[in-house]
């Protein structure tokens, strides 16, 4: 019997026995259980609804506080290091101003457990609460941010970090590091009344658990599993629709809009949306493919960039249908990022006598012409949907900033100028947004954009102007190097990393 039929065997016995518990297993998503935390009153619940990707939690339970607490929680067992996020919201308007939701990491499932717990309440109060010793007194952390949207609990190592933000913000974070919980503990969203009488309800979405990577990991030669998430504008809210073991990079949205392409392991693939199913694109003898390619704004072609004979990186042209590509740029390093509208230019980052700059190409081929001379790096180029400007990222001001200048190189401007690396500025395609990602100065040099990170992804309005984050990950290398944009302009396609991989979403099976 082969694996797949096995496993389908194994199912159907498992639900022939115990069909309920079949049943719950797939109604709470990526956790493991859900239990009501002390003698709670009333019995809670939890439920996830695999079409939104939501989860919903009802619970009673007098508080989580003082020596022991009673509350309802959806775990799952952990160990190691960990990334919990996620968008929070209470149901209605509740009864008590002290009703709680959050994270929380416990030792035990007994009411007396030691915990660390990231806390919203109902009137607002944002703060992070642990509990050090079974059954001791619970103490807190408050933030001066008050009724966050977004909330994150990390560990790394015995230190806990809780970071938090109205949806648009970025993090603002507060740290412990002398609360021992132990190696295997639970993980989860919990929901507490504050009134034994009482029943809450709250709502989670974008909730993420991620496994980043272990320290040691050799950049470019070990890789962690990769999600393809499809962020909605509107509501912030984005879905994960495809997972893979392997470094899945770069999702251009196709311009018939049923369609993503992406590069792994050297290919390009074509992602159908409708089916979620990879295809791999035939490039001909280009088959060291990187996360440089671009389609062009009638759809027709696409440029990539990959390694000729030397290893360099080179830039290609081929019908976006597959095929054999032509040859664009002479020598390398180069790398592809933007098609004028008209299709007669392509702008790419090229490093030549040891600087690397923006440079334009006619798409039919011919000689390249240098746009920026600025010392230090300039590069993710590209045009405008009028064509009247391009759009790149450089670190001449000290950080790497996002920068505009006329397609003809002139007037070249800063745009944001914060104390962060924003790179890989992507213009929708009804010109009115900027999509980049955001890397802390902290974590990352300026001149590079290393996998395994956290990052923000931020837009502000195409003529520069003040920016809100869209969508808090872990990622970088790969998450947005390319446009993302569907073609209407309402979503964003990304990818994000974890070495965790959960079977409730279409996964590779190789």
């Amino acid at each position: 019997m082969n694996r797949k039929l096995f496993y389908l065997f194994f199912l159907c016995v498992a639900f022939l026995f115990n069909p309920k518990a079949f049943s719950q297993t797939n109604s709470i998503g990526i956790f493991d259980g859900q239990n009501d935390i002390g003698k709670v009153k009333h019995t809670g619940s939890g439920s996830y609804d695999s079409k939104s990707q939501e989860y919903n939690l009802s619970g009673s339970g007098t508080n989580v506080w003082a020596t022991h607490d009673e509350f309802h929680f959806m775990w799952k067992r952990m160990k190691g290091d960990f990334i919990l996020r996620t968008n929070i919201a209470f149901i209605g308007k509740g009864v008590e101003e002290h009703r709680k939701i959050g994270w929380m990491t416990r030792s035990s499932l007994d009411t007396n457990s030691k915990h660390i717990s990231a806390v919203v309440h109902g009137a607002g109060l944002t703060s992070l609460q642990y509990r050090k010793t079974t059954s001791g007194i619970t103490e807190e952390k408050k933030f001066d941010l008050t009724s966050a949207d977004v909330i994150q609990l990390e560990r790394k190592g015995n230190t806990y970090i809780m970071s938090v933000a109205r949806k648009g913000d970025l993090f603002v974070n507060q740290e412990i590091s002398d609360v021992d919980l132990g190696d295997d503990v639970y993980v989860g969203l919990f929901i507490c009344a504050h009134n034994p009488e009482v029943t809450e309800r709250a709502v989670f979405n974008n909730v993420r658990i991620v496994v980043p990577a272990p320290q040691g990991l050799v950049a470019y030669r070990q890789y962690l599993g990769s999600d393809i998430e499809i962020l909605d504008l509107e509501t912030q809210n984005s879905k994960i629709i495809y997972q893979s073991p392997k470094s899945l990079q770069a999702p251009n949205w196709m311009k018939d809009g049923k369609h993503l392409l992406y590069n792994s392991d050297g290919l390009l693939y074509t992602f159908d949306l409708k089916t979620t199913t990879p295809k791999v694109l035939n490039t001909g003898s280009a088959i060291h493919n990187n996360n440089d390619h671009v389609i062009s704004f009638d759809g027709k072609w696409l440029a990539i960039s990959s390694g000729d004979q030397t290893g360099n990186s080179i830039g290609w042209v081929l019908p976006v249908t597959g095929g054999e590509p032509r040859r664009l740029t002479p020598i390398g390093p180069s790398y592809m990022h933007g098609w004028s509208p008209d299709g007669k230019y392509i702008v790419f980052c090229g490093s030549r006598n040891k600087e690397f700059d923006v440079y334009r190409i006619p798409s039919a081929g011919g000689p390249e012409v240098r746009l920026t001379t600025a010392p230090g790096l300039d590069d993710g180029p590209e045009y405008s949907p009028d064509g009247q400007y391009i759009y790149f990222n450089s670190v001449r001001s000290g950080l790497m900033q996002v920068w505009r200048m006329k397609a003809d190189g002139s007037e070249q401007t800063q745009l944001t100028n914060d104390d962060y690396d924003n790179w890989f500025p992507h213009v929708s395609p009804d010109g009115k947004w900027i999509e980049y990602i955001t890397f802390n100065k902290n974590e990352v040099a300026p001149g590079d954009h290393p996998f395994y990170k956290h990052v923000y992804l931020r837009v502000m309005p195409v003529g520069g102007g003040p920016s809100k984050v869209i969508a808090y990950l872990y990622g970088g290398q790969g998450t947005i190097n390319t446009p993302s944009w569907s073609p209407d302009s309402k979503h964003l396609a990304f990818v994000s990393n974890s070495s965790l991989l959960f079977p409730i979403f279409p996964t590779a099976t190789n």
